[in-house]
Order: C-alpha cells, then structure tokens, then sequence
C-alpha cells in the first residue's frame, strides 16, 4: 500500500488521507454498479493510499454501508476510518431529529458496518433550524456517552449552516460543497473551522462530473443517475447535482477549466489539487466508479502545486462565467 499525506479530521483527532473516498456511487445511484465492481473502488483506493471512506446510510439504502463493511472485514488491516451520515431515512421535519431516532439509525449503520462504535456520524443536509437545537445536539452528546459514536458532525448545504454548527463545541467536522465552481466557502467557513479546530470534509470536487472535462451538452446520462433526475432539485437539494450550476453552463465552464490544466495533469487532478491546497481542508472526497477512477482521484494528492497564476485563473473564470449562474443559497 502507497502511504498519502495525512491531515487532522478536526476534532476526531484522526489523521485521514488528504485525497478520500466518497462512496454515494456505490449505493447505485448513479446507475448500476456490481458489487464486485465496487469492492474493487475500495481496494484500489485504499492501495492508493485512501484512508477515509464517506459514506451515508441512504446511499442504495444501506448498500454502500454494507458493502464497506464487508470489504473492511476481509481487508481489517486497511486502517480506513469511515464517516458516516444519518437523517434521511425519515421526511424532512426538524422534529425527527430527536435521541430514539438518532439511536435507531446509528444502531442500523454500526450493524451495516459491522462495528460497534462509529467513527464518525453526521447529520445529512437535515432542516436548518436543527442546527440550532440545543436538544440536537445534547442527543448526539449522548450517542458518544453510550459509544454508539466516536464523534459526530454535519454535512451542510449553505455556509450559514455551516457556521452555525461550528460554534457548536462537540462539532468534529464540517462536510460542505467546495470546488472550482463554488467558492463560497473559502470566504467565512474555511476560515472558521480552521480557528475552532473543526474539520473540513469537500464533497462534490468535482461538480458531478462536470470537471473532469469528459461531458458535452448532448451527454444523456442513464435514468437512474440522480444528474437525470435530480438536474433541478426534484428529489433532493439541487445543490448536490453539478454544484447548483445549470449543466449548459457548467458544460462551457469545464471546457474553459480544462484548458487551465497544467501540462501532464487532467481536469479532474487540477480540480482536486485546487481542493487539496485551500488553508484548513481536510480531505476531499471525489467519488469512483472504477479502480483506475480510484487510483487517478488519489494521485491528486501527490500532484505538483498550483501556481499563484492557476489559482488566479480560477478565481477569474468563476467570478466571470459561473457565480451569477449559481443558486443564490450556494453562490
């Protein structure tokens, strides 16, 4: 096994690889994915030098949890530390977010993964006003208190969000969209995870897919891929499918990122790198459906810097083409 460069995940305490693997593609809803296929994504990470697997307990309704149990049972000396999510298994209504079912769905993940205390759980994108609730987070106070959890955080959808569970004093991490096409975060949020000491988890590196440079405007994708059925929010926050950007504009935007590319790297590894040298990341998580996604999203992690003038370029091409094209709740 390659060994990557490893960073604090806030207040875990933990040190996880700086380049992780998100697993929401293995729960199948990006199409069909075997399960050889995707235990192959494992190992090929975790060879890679990946030591932090993301997943959900929704993902495939508990598949990519399973499947990540039973590849860290025949692998126990891989070392991943696995984060977790939890909330959406019930209707969107702050009221759900109480101690029984919190309990409940801790209870069914550590059996999906085979383990008896968690790593890491977060509340998953849950009603703003949760994170406001001092009973919220007293629950997820006692989830730790009964082992149930090592530690708990959230995964957010606006920066508000964000702050406010960082003021929280038991809030690990912060799971957040961050990439070349939302840049909102770097503004208040990294900033203040990084002086309380909270961890940073970017989701969505990528844009969907959109930065990696491989879609045109005439890409269809299949049905049951949620960048179908999911391009204007109808199943969940348009947020999680290509940033919140139109895909048109996204498709012109990547074409214009592709060409900023240093020489020898793809568009994916420059947008990973970019991720990867924001002050106060701790891991980035792009998704893979194949090992040789696997072991390309990781090699991002030993690609060279990005030169003050990339980074320029990049700020440039989003404050021209992308921001005004953005939702105004992730812009």
């Amino acid at each position: 096994m390659y060994f990557m460069d490893q960073r604090v995940l806030g207040r875990t305490g933990r040190h996880v690889s700086v380049v992780g693997l998100g697993t929401w593609q293995l729960g199948a809803d990006w199409g069909d994915v075997r399960e050889q296929d995707a235990l192959g994504v494992l190992d090929a990470a975790v060879e890679a030098g990946v030591t932090f697997f993301d997943t959900a307990d929704v993902y495939g309704d508990g598949r990519s949890e399973r499947l990540i149990g039973r590849y860290l049972r025949e692998r126990p000396d891989a070392g991943v530390f696995v984060a977790t999510k939890m909330g959406r298994r019930a209707d969107q209504l702050p009221e759900h977010y109480v101690l029984d079912n919190f309990r409940t769905w801790s209870d069914r993940s550590r059996a999906n993964l085979g383990v008896d205390t968690l790593d890491l759980v977060q509340l998953h994108c849950p009603p703003s006003s949760v994170y406001s609730s001092d009973a919220v987070f007293d629950a997820l106070d006692t989830l730790v208190a009964e082992q149930r959890i090592a530690a708990y955080g959230v995964s957010v959808e606006t920066c508000a969000e964000a702050l406010t569970a960082i003021a929280r004093p038991g809030t690990a991490s912060v799971q957040i969209i961050l990439n070349p096409f939302r840049l909102k975060p770097l503004e208040h949020v990294l900033p203040a995870a990084a002086k309380a000491g909270v961890g940073i988890i970017a989701r969505v590196p990528l844009a969907s897919g959109l930065l990696s440079g491989r879609y045109t405007k005439e890409t269809v994708f299949a049905g049951d891929d949620h960048r179908t059925y999911n391009r204007h929010g109808e199943s969940f926050d348009q947020g999680e499918t290509f940033s919140g950007v139109d895909f048109e504009t996204g498709v012109e935007a990547a074409a214009e990122f592709a060409a900023l590319a240093p020489g020898g790297m793809t568009p994916a590894a420059t947008a990973l790198r970019w991720i990867i040298q924001q002050p106060g990341v701790s891991s980035v998580i792009p998704g893979a459906r194949s090992p040789e996604q696997a072991r390309a999203n990781a090699a991002a992690a030993d690609a060279p810097a990005l030169p003050r003038a990339t980074l320029d370029a990049v700020r440039e091409l989003y404050d021209r083409r992308v921001r005004a094209r953005v939702h105004h709740r992730w812009s």
